[in-house]
C-alpha cells in the first residue's frame, strides 16, 4: 500500500474545504516558484513588537547587513520589529531581502524593506518556506510564533525530516531559562535526548552567529560558488 491509498479518489469535499485547499496549493506554489532560486540565505526569526530602540532591532539590523555584505540573502516573517530590522539591514547593504508576511486582522503588516515580499494567509505554509530555502537560521527573543518556529525547526532536524542546519539564539538573558526548562524537564524526563541540545548556539555576539552560519558546509559551499 502506499502512503496515499487511504485517500478515496471518489471522496468529494465540500466547497468551501475544495476552496481551502485551493488556496493552500497556491501559496505554496507561488512561493515555491519565487523562492526556490534565491541563492544562498538565513532566515531571521523574531518579534514583531520590538522597537527601533531595542537591543534586538540594532542586532538584527547589524546581522542583516553583514549577512549581506557576505553574498547571504535575509529571509524573515516580512512583519515589523526584528523581522524589519534583518530586513532593512540586508537591503541597505544592497543584498536580497525577503518578506513572507502573514494576513492578520491586526497588528501585522509588511515592512518597507523587502525586495521580494510574498503574502500568506495560512501559517503553515509559511513557515514551510521560511524553512525550506534557508541554510541556517538565527532567533531573537520573540513571542508564541518565535517559540512555534524554533521548536519546528528542533523537530525537523530531532526526527531526520529536515538535515541538520544552524540554529543560533540571540539573547542569553532571554532563551537561557527556556532552554533551561529542556534540560530540568524534557531532557531530565527523557522526552529528548541531551545531544538534541547540540543543535542550538546560545550566544550575544554577532560575530560568533557569523562564525557558526559559516561553519555549515552548504551555505559555505554556496557563498563562494557564487562569489
Amino acid at each position: 500500500m502506499s502512503p496515499i491509498d487511504f485517500v478515496d479518489p471518489q471522496y468529494h469535499f465540500s466547497d468551501d474545504e475544495r476552496q481551502r485547499l485551493d488556496r493552500i496549493e497556491a501559496e505554496l506554489e507561488h512561493g515555491i516558484r519565487e523562492l526556490q532560486s534565491i541563492g544562498p540565505a538565513v532566515t531571521v526569526f523574531g518579534s514583531a513588537r520590538s522597537s527601533v530602540q531595542s537591543w534586538e532591532y540594532v542586532s538584527a539590523y547589524a546581522l542583516g547587513k553583514t549577512l549581506a555584505e557576505r553574498g547571504i540573502g535575509v529571509i524573515t516573517g516580512g512583519g515589523p520589529g526584528v523581522m524589519e530590522a534583518a530586513n532593512r539591514g540586508a537591503l541597505e547593504a544592497g543584498g536580497l531581502s525577503v518578506g513572507l508576511n502573514i494576513t492578520l486582522p491586526k497588528e501585522q503588516q509588511p515592512n518597507p524593506y523587502l525586495s521580494m515580499g510574498l503574502e500568506f494567509r495560512y501559517f503553515f505554509t509559511r513557515k514551510f518556506l521560511l524553512i525550506r530555502y534557508a541554510l541556517g537560521f538565527v532567533a531573537f527573543p520573540g513571542g508564541f510564533g518565535t517559540t512555534d518556529e524554533l521548536f519546528e525547526l528542533l523537530t525537523l532536524m530531532q526526527t531526520g525530516k529536515l538535515d541538520k542546519r544552524p540554529i543560533i539564539l540571540v539573547g542569553t538573558e532571554f532563551f537561557d531559562p527556556l532552554l533551561q526548562f529542556v534540560r530540568d524537564q524534557m531532557v531530565r524526563q527523557h522526552y529528548v535526548g541531551p545531544l538534541d541540545l547540540d543543535l542550538i548556539t546560545l550566544t550575544d555576539d554577532l560575530d560568533e552567529v557569523i562564525t557558526r552560519l559559516f561553519c555549515c558546509p552548504r551555505l559555505s559551499k554556496e557563498v563562494g560558488d557564487n562569489s
